[in-house]
Order: structure tokens, then sequence, then C-alpha cells
């Protein structure tokens, strides 16, 4: 697998890379008590943002060294299903590129904790694909 840039937005959530599934990065966002709801679980908004991210990992697992997946893909929709609550402890995400066309994008990412078959979320995420700019004449 190549080497895969996260979103920023990763950082704030502490999303980092824990390894490969599928040929997809593996990533996990680590307990803390700032991502719990006021019913004690994981936060709806924290898991979506953890599916965002690991959909555009798998897109960026896809490309060439050196393409940036935030300047050729744009989100058009994401839709998540919430499946069962997140417990107070670690979610792990991974993406599979369902499709890419000539415009669009296809992904599907799943969240669990203990364990994949025990899904907590699932995301599809359709992308617009921009063609990269063409190099200026000189």
């Amino acid at each position: 697998m190549k080497e895969v840039t996260l979103l920023p937005y990763a950082e704030f959530l502490g999303i980092s890379i824990a390894g490969e599934r599928g040929g997809a990065p593996l990533l996990v966002m680590p307990f803390s008590e700032g991502l719990l709801n006021l019913q004690g679980q994981m936060h709806g908004g924290a898991i979506s943002g953890l599916l965002e991210i690991a959909a555009i990992a798998a897109i960026d697992a896809t490309l060439e060294e050196g393409e940036d997946p935030r300047s050729l893909f744009k989100p058009i929709t994401v839709t998540v299903d919430f499946m069962r609550p997140g417990a107070p402890a670690a979610v792990y995400a991974c993406g599979e590129v369902v499709r890419v066309g000539g415009r669009i994008a296809n992904v599907a990412v799943s969240a669990w904790q203990d364990d994949p078959a025990r899904v907590i979320a699932a995301a599809r995420m359709n992308l617009a694909i921009t063609p990269p700019e063409p190099e200026p004449q000189k």
C-alpha cells in the first residue's frame, strides 16, 4: 500500500493508520472522553468523521504517488447508517473503493470496535472526479 495522507481533521479526532485491510488503510480513532455524547456513547459526529476520513484514505491508496485525493475528488453525498451504539472504546474503520468511473467514484466504509463482524456504522460516499489541471505552458 502506498503512503496515505490523512485529512487535517484526523489529527483533531486522534485518528491514525493502524495497518492495512484488503489493500486499504485501516484507521483507528482512540477512545477519548471528548468523543462521548450525553449518553456516554461514542458521538455519531465523531464516528461519521472517521468514516469520511477512511473513505478518502481508501481513494488515496489507489492513486499514483504525488496525486492528492483532495484535489481530484470532491464529496457529493455521504450517507451514514448507525447500526448500534459505540461503546467508550477505540473505533476502527476501513473503506473499499467500489467503483471509479469517468466522473464519479463510489466508496463503502464500515466502522467497528472489537469485532469487524459487529459493525457499529457504515457509510456510502459518492465523490465527483475533477480532472487534474494541465501544466502551464512555458
